[in-house]
């Protein structure tokens, strides 16, 4: 009887280590691993093994909760199947060579609260529903090849704390509905082809501590509204062709520590800053 106990508890143990995630999980893993040439991969998965042993893969309650590959050398494209990840948290692929469009499918998955594709080589438009994403804090997507333009659904992503899609082709102006994403701490999106006028919303970023526009084809007056940004550390709005002299801009941010524009812009000063002037087109 003793023996026979012993057993059974041996087998009890082993089927909680072994325990595994659903089976549309596991697909969907095993997709990601196909579609980016996992055999080649820096560290590379076990398929035999347990998804828990797998590297990168975080699991709460037998669900994918987090997937970590950056740096990884992942090759390939995302497939649309990992959004059978539907309790995916994070999801980092950042430093690989994946490319091709973004699965629509990216955007069910609405537990998402980090998304980082950033240095890959994706191209195509950012999905223009990605403001379904309603829980994410960070959109990461700079250093990719995406185009067109910043969907305005964004403005929906009332929770996200750092918006980054710096050094893409991405064309057409900023959504003025940016104004709703109260806990924006970080938005940059340098590097690219985005133009206009800036819109007098930006004041309404209260938290904002980093706005990097540089390296665009903005114009016109900078909007009155931007003093309100008092706790912005990081203002750089070089390669620009906004009007004046802002030799008195720094001053009317308290807590600035990287602060630039182009050398045209750093002589005389600036009393006040004029209003956003309207963009005639």
């Amino acid at each position: 009887m003793k023996t026979l106990k012993i057993t059974l508890l041996f087998c009890l143990v082993s089927i909680f280590s072994f325990a595994e995630v659903s089976k549309d999980q596991k697909t969907a893993l095993v997709d990601l691993y196909n579609a980016t040439n996992g055999d080649s991969w820096t560290q590379s998965w076990d398929l035999d093994q347990p998804v828990s042993k797998w590297h990168g893969i975080t699991l709460d309650n037998e669900n994918v909760v987090a997937i970590n590959l950056s740096f990884n050398g992942l090759n390939g494209t995302l497939p649309e199947s990992i959004s059978k990840l539907t309790h995916l948290k994070s999801l980092n692929l950042s430093f690989n060579k994946i490319g091709g469009e973004l699965p629509n499918t990216l955007v069910s998955m609405i537990n998402l609260e980090e998304l980082k594709l950033f240095s890959n080589v994706f191209n195509g438009e950012i999905p223009t529903d990605i403001g379904d994403l309603g829980k994410l804090k960070s959109l990461e997507l700079f250093n990719n090849d995406f185009v067109g333009e910043i969907p305005s659904s964004i403005g929906k992503l009332t929770k996200l704390e750092s918006l980054i899609l710096s050094s893409n082709q991405l064309i057409g102006h900023l959504p003025s509905n940016l104004s709703n994403l109260k806990s924006l701490k970080v938005l940059s999106v340098f590097d690219n082809r985005l133009l206009g006028t800036i819109p007098s919303t930006i004041g309404g970023l209260a938290q904002l501590e980093e706005l990097v526009l540089s390296n665009n084809a903005f114009y016109g007056e900078l909007p009155s509204e931007l003093a309100q940004l008092t706790n912005l550390k990081t203002l750089l709005l070089g390669q620009n062709q906004f009007k004046g002299n802002f030799a008195a801009l720094k001053a009317k941010f308290p807590n600035i520590v990287d602060f630039d524009l182009d050398d045209v812009n750093r002589n005389s000063a600036l009393a006040t800053l004029d209003a956003e002037e309207e963009d005639e087109n």
